[in-house]
């Protein structure tokens, strides 16, 4: 067998393998990703957002913290841990609520909260219901982190096959015409010419998605990287100060001077003192800028919750910024509707990849076996 046989031999073998190992849950992502395109959408239609109702255009918003009494009211015996403001939501904002400040982060009562008039609009639940199902079964398989990182593992073998599909593809292509269909072959020939097809037509998106989906796997080793590099820099003057008493600053004066700060960025989160994101003495203040791409980049402003002074606002690390911007790559979340249906229509023809290549091995793992029987029987049929 000369090289290039066994070149070919060699890429055919880990592409076999790594489609193998991690079709069945591609399969799994790509169905559960179809509906996780439309999220919003079909939270919208199924009434679980907030909507705040139409008022004249420039009506005053409430300062903050007069809000957040609405939300004390809704949850009197729980303690407000973050606030945040959604781009596609104007006019509201939800403050998220437990009954301690160091509550497990999947434990929390939202309250969303009309910003002109102060009116609870809705208490939504995150962790209920159908879609709430859908994204926990495509993010870590109800596993945690363990299912996280097992997706990603099987993320990188997806990547794997296919740069191992291209390698076996370019071969072919020099004898054939692309995108060719052997229509008067056997059955298994024209699915494996189908295959080929659909694999090289999704490449460039199959890469996209794959490879996303697999620094999305890896968002609680970046969050934690950050939280004992940069914030713990950030916080380190305050390491030996006496704990928080009596109340805080008014959040309202934290939000005017982080946005003097950096006026042209807007608010998106808030993070209370002593939850995972700031210290037990800071308001954590992250800001967004106006941008397609930079709306999905944040910077925090650290702000002393007794003082309401700005000690500290930093750029994030490159890696934090990467996970921030392969999240809505991931699901197609950068275009609108348009994106959104064309990575529908890459995710059903990846199915359709998915299954083909689980049909091609069943196929061929059929015609070995008899092949096998057939050579058999013909060493039975020999007399001695």
């Amino acid at each position: 067998m000369d090289v290039s046989k066994k070149t070919v031999r060699a890429w055919f073998e880990v592409h076999k393998w790594t489609s193998l190992i991690c079709t069945l849950f591609l399969l799994m992502l790509c169905i559960t990703g179809l509906p996780l395109i439309f999220y919003e959408e079909i939270n919208h239609l199924a009434g679980n957002e907030a909507e705040a109702p139409e008022m004249p255009l420039g009506t005053p918003r409430m300062k903050i913290d007069d809000l957040l009494v609405s939300a004390r009211k809704t949850y009197p015996d729980n303690v407000i841990r973050y606030v945040y403001w959604e781009e596609d939501h104007p006019n509201i904002v939800t403050v998220s609520m437990a009954d301690s400040i160091d509550a497990p982060p999947t434990v929390a009562n939202l309250v969303a909260i009309d910003e002109r008039t102060g009116a609870v609009l809705k208490q939504p639940k995150f962790d209920e219901g159908f879609m709430y199902a859908v994204y926990k079964l495509h993010v870590d398989m109800f596993a945690g982190i363990i299912g996280k990182l097992f997706l990603g593992l099987m993320g990188l073998l997806f990547v794997v096959a296919i740069i191992s599909g291209i390698m076996l593809y370019s071969p072919i292509m020099r004898k054939f015409n692309f995108g060719m269909v052997r229509t008067e072959k056997s059955s298994r020939l024209k699915w494996l010419d189908m295959h080929n097809m659909l694999g090289v037509v999704t490449l460039a998106w199959a890469l996209v998605v794959g490879f996303t989906g697999v620094i999305n796997t890896t968002s609680e080793i970046v969050l934690g990287l950050w939280q004992v590099g940069q914030l713990s820099e950030m916080v380190a003057p305050y390491k030996d100060a006496a704990p928080l008493e009596g109340d805080l600053s008014p959040l309202e004066d934290a939000i005017e001077v982080t946005q003097a700060k950096e006026p042209e960025m807007h608010v998106s989160i808030v993070a209370y003192p002593g939850t995972m994101f700031t210290s037990k003495h800071h308001y954590a203040v992250f800001v967004r800028g106006n941008t397609p791409m930079t709306s999905r980049l944040i910077k925090p402003a650290l702000i002393d919750a007794k003082s309401g002074a700005l000690t500290d606002m930093r750029t994030m690390p490159w890696f934090v910024n990467a996970l921030f911007l392969s999240q809505p790559l991931h699901f197609g979340d950068y275009g609108g509707m348009p994106l959104k249906v064309l990575w529908t229509l890459f995710d059903i023809v990846t199915i359709i990849v998915l299954i083909s290549g689980l049909y091609l091995w069943f196929a061929r793992r059929k015609a070995q076996l008899a092949r096998i029987e057939e050579l058999e029987e013909r060493e039975i049929a020999v007399p001695a």
